[in-house]
């Protein structure tokens, strides 16, 4: 039953990744679970490659920011660093809790834990762009 709930949230996660995404992706015309499962994997991916861009997009803020100030510059790096880590543990963990009714190593399990990991990491990329804009 609640793997029927992970996919029917997966679908509402891969209609929107298809909309911001011009190209094909496997979350095209997903009418089987094999295919909910892949689109999975890839809105994985691509949220981990967006948050990888956020992340190095930053670090490239606070330099160019405190240009004139490098110590300062990477002390805040390094907090952003640590803080990241921090943040990627308590994803980790958070997604624990979140497939904990899933039996590990099943397709569903999968399912749920990268779309865990990609909903978690595209609310993460957004805050991440958010810090020293002006």
């Amino acid at each position: 039953m609640k793997s029927k709930a992970w996919l029917a949230l997966l679908a509402a996660v891969a209609l929107g990744a298809q909309a911001a995404e011009e190209e094909s992706t496997p979350c095209d015309n997903v009418d089987s679970e094999q295919q909910e499962y892949a689109c999975a994997a890839y809105n994985k991916q691509a949220a981990e490659r967006g948050l990888k861009e956020a992340f190095d997009e930053l670090v490239l803020r606070v330099r160019d920011q405190y240009a004139d100030e490098g110590a300062q510059a990477e002390s805040l790096v390094g907090k952003l660093q640590a803080a990241q880590k921090l943040w990627t543990q308590l994803r980790d963990a958070d997604c624990k809790v979140e497939t904990f009714a899933e039996k590990p190593g099943n397709k569903a399990f999968e399912a749920a834990w990268n779309t865990c990991l990609a909903q978690r990491s595209d609310d993460r990329s957004e805050y991440l762009q958010s810090i020293g804009q002006q």
